[in-house]
């Protein structure tokens, strides 16, 4: 297993390691380092980026050839561990020298793994002479690690499109009224003891009724998405949307759902959700975009058909009569009055997914008239799902979490794929999701609270995203982001939808303060980092908005304007990243972390780039020295600022820049 630890007897190459001790290698080879029985850490790298891994995302006939980074010179031999869970036992395969790097400081070790269907972990042996290193996702040990391998799960394959997108997310009341002829109204209609009410844009998103927060509606709508597909595909240049639920609901957060086969008419119909679709689809307006929609599939809410608490169906159900067809969808402890709900909110009734091929596993996912296969195919021919409370869908009325939410994920992808192999699963979890990500089977990717949003506001706010106080320095920062990298297969780490801030979060800029240089930091590292970038409406400006509601405030349009200082860094960051293929599926390696002066260097790198990201987390200006020798980067050459425009020349294995408190340089060559 993944986490196992061998007691295995090894082999090495002997040959080759006499050889490298006795300084056999090819003519022109010098030596950074030698063979002193002390393996050099810092000269060691490996990743699953393109230059590191032959095939990041292999077939079950396609061989795995991993290449190694080590100081020149400086081991005497090199080995890959892993554990086949083929047959559960480990195996070895010893690396021979390949190559030396443009700079001539590090050597290039290879070896590979053999093909097959089976899932593997491996890790590295390093060896100089009696001294032993022990390499992989985790990171350097003296001892050998008994977990953080990388992975290889062949035959899985995340979406492409997901892994060279930008998301921008929508809560489709609070974004723009294009249709004012299907505005809520005052007192339109009162549910749970509450009247709607029509709140002018721009004001205030409290209820004026005490406890009514959720009769609160703004009129946006699908149309006025349509409306704004420029702002999103041309001014921002994001491409993916992902909209929080748009089906029938009496809320305005539709988290409730009243019926999952009809877009709520405050949004507008059916017919426009395939016009919108078409549109974001569409290449005659900007890039071709792609739609991810909203699944609340853990709960309905206690107006659906298939419960029916309030009587507004003229059908039968599971509240009203023990005998409802719909009966068996939920779990009542003591019928009616007493049924499972999501944390105990009495209006979201519990789904019961029962046993495989039950009839909430059909209703949801298992058949071709389900709820998720209906939007995945035509007329619709949505391109995703994200997974509202995905962690709890189980039976019985259980919290999820164990044996049988996993096979309903397994199911749900099966069932997904079915209709499109590159459609995006994306679960919602605030932890640790690799039990859904690390074998290929459940999710492609999780909304990434743990490794980018709860670090990101810690470092640069210095309050968690719930704003507690929860300061780190940036060793802890680069720490944190490597171990949750570390907990993902490589594929995943590129579609981990990575936001400052979500509809569940106050907002960033409220974090930090409201000010807006640090959301400009974020705004770099967040284009820049492993994973597909997401804006929370609003974010690219600096939304205001402290907890829920008021992280849902109206979109104030009289800022989406490139004249806006954020929204032109946002546009010119994500043109950086899509013109960047290394930012978007390179490696990434650490080159800086400085705790005194609050600095932060990476790399990101493929065989066409190598981009160097400086940070400074500080208020005041510091001259960075950034070690992009690193990167194999080599003296003489030259890396521009894609932000400023400014060259610099590599001396010495450096460059020396400045950067603003609060700001970032990407030099890219």
């Amino acid at each position: 297993m993944r986490n196992g630890k061998t007691t295995y007897p090894h082999y090495r190459t002997l040959a080759l390691g006499l050889c490298l001790a006795l300084g056999m290698l090819p003519l022109g080879a010098s030596f950074a380092a030698s063979n002193d029985n002390n393996v050099e850490w810092a000269g060691l790298f490996h990743d699953q980026g393109p230059l590191y891994d032959s095939n990041p995302e292999p077939s079950a006939t396609q061989a795995v050839t991993l290449t190694l980074r080590t100081y020149k010179g400086d081991i005497t031999s090199a080995n890959i561990k892993y554990y086949d869970s083929a047959d559960s036992q480990f195996h070895w395969v010893a690396m021979h020298w390949a190559a030396n790097d443009a700079t001539g400081i590090y050597d290039l070790w290879q070896g590979t793994i053999p093909a097959s269907a089976s899932e593997k972990y491996y890790r590295f042996q390093i060896n100089d002479g009696s001294s032993t290193a022990w390499l992989n996702a985790a990171g350097t040990t003296s001892s050998e690690p008994t977990a953080g391998d990388f992975f290889i799960i062949p035959g899985f394959k995340t979406p492409v499109w997901m892994k060279n997108g930008v998301m921008y997310q929508i809560f489709p009341d609070r974004f723009y009224d294009g249709d004012t002829s299907n505005d809520v109204t005052n007192g339109q209609y009162t549910y749970a003891g509450c009247a709607t009410e029509q709140h002018a844009w721009g004001s205030a998103v409290a209820a004026n009724v005490s406890g009514c927060n959720t009769a609160v509606f703004f009129g946006g709508d699908l149309q006025g998405i349509i409306d704004k597909l420029g702002y999103i595909k041309n001014t921002l240049g994001a491409d993916i949307l992902y909209l929080n639920p748009i089906f029938e609901s009496p809320t305005d957060h539709k988290y409730d759902t009243e019926d999952y086969y009809t877009v709520d008419p405050a949004f507008g119909s059916n017919a426009l959700l395939q016009t919108l679709i078409g549109d974001i689809h569409s290449t005659g307006n900007g890039r071709k975009g792609y739609l991810i929609l909203d699944g609340v599939f853990n709960h309905t809410g206690d107006t659906n058909q298939w419960f029916d608490k309030y009587h507004w169906w003229s059908t039968n159900g599971a509240y009203e009569s023990q005998s409802s067809p719909w009966y068996g969808y939920y779990d009542f402890q003591q019928w009616p009055n007493s049924y499972s709900t999501f944390f105990g909110i009495g209006s979201m009734p519990k789904l019961d997914y029962g046993a495989t091929g039950s009839a909430v596993r059909e209703q949801i996912y298992g058949s071709s008239t389900s709820v998720m296969q209906t939007y995945l195919k035509s007329p619709y021919g949505i391109d995703g799902w994200r997974l509202d409370a995905a962690q709890y869908l189980d039976a019985g009325g259980g919290n999820g979490s164990d044996a049988t939410n996993h096979q309903i994920m397994q199911e749900m992808r099966t069932a997904v794929k079915s209709v499109n192999a590159n459609a995006d699963i994306v679960g919602e979890f605030w932890g640790d999701a690799s039990s859904w990500l690390d074998d290929g089977k459940e999710w492609d990717g999780a909304m990434n609270y743990n490794g980018f949003t709860q670090p990101v506001s810690e470092w640069i706010c210095g309050v968690d995203e719930g704003g507690n106080s929860a300061a780190i320095p940036t060793s802890q920062f680069d720490s944190w982001l490597r171990g949750t990298r570390a907990d993902l297969p490589g594929d995943v780490q590129q579609v981990m939808t990575n936001f400052l801030g979500s509809h569940d979060t106050s907002r960033f800029a409220t974090r930090c303060g409201g000010d807006i240089w640090k959301t400009y930091l974020a705004l770099i590292f967040q284009m820049t980092y492993v994973g597909t970038p997401t804006i929370y409406y609003g974010d690219e400006y600096g939304m205001q908005g402290g907890a829920d509601p008021d992280n849902r405030r109206s979109f104030d349009w009289s800022q989406a304007t490139t004249t806006d200082a954020a929204v032109a860094l946002t546009q010119k960051l994500i043109g950086i990243r899509n013109a960047y293929p290394a930012l978007r599926t390179g490696s990434f390696m650490t080159l800086l972390t400085d705790d005194t002066n609050h600095l932060y260097a990476y790399g990101r790198f493929d065989a066409s780039n190598r981009i160097a990201v400086a940070l400074n987390n500080d208020s005041v200006t510091h001259t960075v020295t950034v070690p992009v020798s690193q990167l194999s980067v080599t003296n003489g050459s030259t890396l521009t600022d894609l932000l400023s425009g400014i060259q610099y020349t590599v001396s010495n294995g450096n460059v020396v820049v400045s950067v603003q408190g609060h700001y970032g340089a990407i030099l890219a060559q």
